[in-house]
């Protein structure tokens, strides 16, 4: 099991989302959060005065996928859908994962990121 991580910029939060649904990426977490890179923020005048802002706002997305396969492909899908061409467009990070589990039915490794059965209605 792989995760890949994505910090991308905000307005590209719904191209990633629908590149990942065009390969049936089905379980992801997104989170927004801040961050500085290469890019290092901009200068502003606020109220008559220059103020350096260098923690902007991005968007973090986390996936596990099964295998190198998938983790290609999913890798391939956000380089594509995220990418403007400018200093900021962000990174993507991917790593083994050694345990996975699915707390409602306790189901371990690649059976906990796959789609489950719908639990029954009491």
């Amino acid at each position: 099991m792989i995760k890949i991580e994505a910090i991308v910029r905000e307005e590209k939060l719904e191209d990633v989302k629908e590149a990942l649904q065009k390969i049936e990426v089905r379980g992801l977490t997104v989170s927004q959060v801040m961050g500085c890179g290469t890019q290092m923020g901009y200068t502003e005048n606020v109220r008559g005065s220059r103020v350096h802002i260098n923690m902007l706002p991005k968007i973090k997305f986390e996936i596990i996928v099964s295998n190198e396969e998938w983790e290609a492909k999913t890798i391939q899908a956000i380089q594509k859908s995220a990418w403007t061409g400018n200093v900021g467009d962000g990174k993507i990070i991917s790593y083994e994962i050694h345990h996975a589990i699915r707390i409602r039915t306790g189901e371990k490794g690649t059976e906990a990121i796959q789609p489950g059965p719908e639990p029954s209605g009491n």
